[in-house]
């Protein structure tokens, strides 16, 4: 008799998943909680995500090694940004490459959502795919930029 040690990494967990939707709903009523917090239909296995901040705008970077770019899809609908889409790994590349014995790559299906705050300019938001990495800028509005104010003394 084998015996088959299974890691319990590779099976979904119901109860793990309550747990994190638990977490999410809390953190909507969290007044000091981060915008940019993981969207309630982001799973383990999704590609990575920078969001940073500048003065005129957020840079989103997304990693999707492996990813072509006709297999993205990135809109934005009332206040949240969406990057859904898939990797696909050739059937035909898996048999030239022999026998596989770990394989650690992803592939499939993912998607990635992400709440913009109010200062976002939804209509001038720009992607570009390069070296395998989505880059996402996200215009602040003129009104929500901030400005320099000049103190004259009398």
């Amino acid at each position: 008799m084998n015996l088959v040690r299974r890691n319990r990494n590779e099976v979904m967990d119901p109860v793990g998943e309550l747990d994190r939707i638990r977490r999410e709903i809390d953190q909507l009523f969290d007044p000091e909680h981060n915008f940019f917090s993981d969207g309630i239909f982001d799973r383990e296995y999704s590609p990575s995500m920078d969001v940073v901040e500048n003065e005129d705008a957020f840079l989103v970077s997304v990693d999707l090694p492996g990813v072509d770019q006709k297999d993205i899809d990135v809109s934005v609908a009332d206040n949240v940004l969406t990057v859904k889409g898939e990797k696909k790994n050739k059937e035909e590349e898996k048999d030239k490459q022999g026998k596989v014995y770990r394989r650690e790559c992803w592939e499939g299906s993912f998607q990635r959502t992400l709440s913009l705050p109010q200062g976002v300019d939804a209509d001038k938001i720009d992607a570009t795919m390069n070296d395998g990495v989505l880059s996402i800028t996200l215009p602040k509005r003129e009104d929500a930029k901030p400005r320099q104010i000049s103190v004259k003394v009398k």
